[in-house]
């Protein structure tokens, strides 16, 4: 049986706003990792995605058959978010801004003022360099660009990121690639409220770490807007079927935040009402 390729009923009736462009989707999906171009289509259809990260270096947009992955990604239907993957300082972090930025525009694309910034630190961890990072948000914010930057689940570094004019900050849930899920939810809580706290409508989204559904419905549940990954789906046996779970996860993690939790207690309580229970006295 195939995996469905629809959204879960109301699924878009709530858009997210980010950087002036409007997504019927929370959830954002790369484009790497796959073993083809056409594996990358149907997971994006069943991922139910209508934004997607490319890497803009020329390495990354051409595979080993000359092929190049714009030619795979019709611009009516997607949002493209250049990303700067693989940068290591500021100054290539805001030249490859610029290349994407170029190239976005003669596609017509909506997305070619926005960049999902990445300046990362070293290369067995791939977390972000923070003074970096920083130094490329204020470039490039001055230049025009909507920043949708990859960060640490550090609460000051993510408070900073926003002053210094990110369009979304996106703390990892933890190190890219790594499958380990969301690992310390209350950072990710702490950045919420520092983010969100006089602001309700600002966009966090998580960005890396994802390994399987249940890590996007957490992420959802602690309040995020949105949910960025990969490699969960690239990567997973079977892709698609992946794709489509991650799709309902994040709508189910989404209505879940939204319909309130209940809280947490010691003890047990009755799901019945003592009202009309045998035995039971109301005068005791």
């Amino acid at each position: 049986m195939s995996p469905p390729t629809t959204p879960p009923a109301a699924a878009t009736t709530e858009t997210l706003v980010v950087g002036g462009i409007t997504l019927s989707s929370r959830l954002v999906v790369g484009t790497g990792k796959y073993r083809s171009y056409a594996e990358m289509a149907r997971c994006l259809e069943a991922a139910g995605t209508d934004c997607v990260t490319v890497a803009v270096r020329r390495e990354r947009l051409v595979n080993a058959a000359g092929e190049n992955i714009l030619d795979h990604l019709d611009p009516q239907r997607y949002t493209i978010l250049p990303n700067t993957a693989g940068c290591f300082t500021a100054d290539e972090a805001v030249r490859v801004a610029r290349l994407g930025r170029e190239l976005l525009r003669d596609l017509g694309n909506p997305g070619s003022e926005w960049v999902k910034l990445e300046v990362l630190g070293d290369t067995r961890t791939l977390l972000p360099d923070p003074i970096g990072t920083l130094e490329a948000t204020h470039r490039l914010v001055a230049e025009g660009f909507a920043v949708l930057v990859y960060t640490s689940d550090d609460p000051v570094v993510a408070r900073r990121l926003k002053e210094a004019g990110a369009a979304s900050v996106m703390p990892a849930g933890s190190p890219i690639g790594s499958g380990q899920g969301i690992l310390n939810p209350n950072a990710l809580r702490i950045c919420l409220e520092y983010l969100k706290g006089d602001d309700p409508d600002y966009p966090v989204i998580v960005d890396a770490g994802v390994g399987t559904a249940s890590d996007v419905a957490v992420a959802m549940e602690l309040g995020v807007d949105g949910v960025l990954l990969n490699t969960a789906i690239a990567h997973a046996t079977d892709p698609v079927r992946m794709a489509a779970a991650m799709q309902a996860a994040c709508y189910a993690g989404r209505q879940a935040f939204l319909s309130g939790r209940i809280p947490r207690r010691l003890y047990a309580t009755a799901s019945s009402p003592d009202e009309g229970r045998i035995g039971h006295s109301a005068g005791g």
